[in-house]
């Protein structure tokens, strides 16, 4: 399982789950089900998100730890 900090990059930006979309060439759902933790993105996507918030893709992406 991977979780994220889209959401919270977003606010900081004061960016709109719309306007990231349009950012990284995907559709607003495709965001919200990315924050709602429903979508794991490709390594292309998430390397498009982190070079939006101008950081390293682990700190935007976080995998969880599995039993």
């Amino acid at each position: 399982m991977m979780k994220n900090n889209i959401r919270v990059e977003r606010a900081i930006k004061n960016l709109t789950q719309e306007e990231l979309a349009n950012k990284v060439s995907v559709s607003r759902q495709t965001i919200n089900a990315m924050e709602a933790n429903k979508y794991v993105p490709s390594t292309v996507l998430a390397l498009k998100i982190a070079k939006v918030f101008n950081k390293p893709v682990e700190a935007i992406f976080l995998l969880e730890k599995s039993d």
